[in-house]
């Protein structure tokens, strides 16, 4: 824009001076022709920012998709973890008891095990017994 500003400007210059409706003419087309371009260009700019806008709001969707099913995958793993906690805690207590019943059953291996197991839950009752007669 600057250039054209300065091809038209030494025009205007080297006019007479009764050639003023010339002149005035002349800036009022070139005022216009700068508008036009701003505009032109103002245009491009907010097209551009449009179509910037409207990726980024697509991208968000995918995001927001995204992240939903990320949630209830979450969810699902939680819920598993949860199931195979209270397995593994029923498997572990079961293993105690058929140690147990194994050291009854006349195998050493577990004699230890078993008689503190049975000293402990004789304590219980003892206290249990002591609680009802008071």
């Amino acid at each position: 824009m600057l250039r054209n500003l300065a091809i038209v400007l030494p025009i205007f210059k080297n006019r007479r001076k009764n050639n003023w409706h010339i002149r005035a003419r002349m800036l009022t087309l070139w005022g216009q022709a700068l508008h036009l371009a701003f505009m032109s260009e103002l245009t491009e700019i907010v097209d551009s920012l449009e179509n910037r806008i409207s990726k980024l709001l697509h991208k968000y969707e995918n995001l927001k998709q995204n992240q939903s099913s990320i949630e209830e995958e979450m969810t699902a793993v939680k819920e598993e973890n949860l199931r195979l906690t209270q397995q593994l805690e029923r498997s572990n207590q079961e293993v105690q008891n058929l140690k147990a019943a194994n050291a009854m059953l006349g195998s050493t291996e577990f004699k230890t095990e078993t008689k503190l197991k049975l000293n402990s839950l004789i304590r219980e009752i003892d206290q249990c017994i002591v609680q009802l007669s008071e």
